[in-house]
């Protein structure tokens, strides 16, 4: 039996939403963003649009939250199965924040939402582990 290798993303992927809130008690954690995800040369190659900014934050707020997003995206790309290629352009379109509860390491879990989001619009979910009960 042969694995085919398989690239990611195997088509254009818009608007990808990923959220990470935790608002259980304090601390909180609250993230937002939309994403696309383009099939590009082999590898990760993370950029922002204009469109990505948030009005009442600083350039250097907003560059840290989109780093932190990035980094989020690289390890979970990092962490795919063996048989999968990376040849992805993500390019940030909108981030939302709350002005208390939202902070990088937010927008690093965020990062990594958005993948899982992508690889179940590209792959659909992945299997069920247990068997399903009629």
């Amino acid at each position: 039996m042969t694995t085919e290798t398989r690239t990611f993303p195997p088509r254009p992927l818009h608007a990808v939403k990923a959220v990470y809130a935790r608002q259980a008690g304090c601390p909180s954690s609250f993230a937002l963003a939309v994403a696309d995800f383009e099939p590009w040369g082999e590898g990760v190659e993370f950029k922002t649009a204009d469109t990505s900014t948030v009005p009442g934050w600083s350039a250097a707020e907003v560059a840290e939250l989109h780093e932190a997003f990035g980094a989020g995206v690289r390890e979970e790309l990092a962490a795919l199965d063996p048989g999968t290629a990376v040849a992805v352009a993500v390019v940030v379109r909108s981030i939302k924040v709350h002005e208390v509860d939202t902070h990088p390491r937010a927008f690093r879990q965020a990062g990594r939402q958005a993948v899982r989001n992508a690889l179940v619009e590209a792959y659909g979910p992945p299997p069920t582990p247990w068997p399903r009960l009629s």
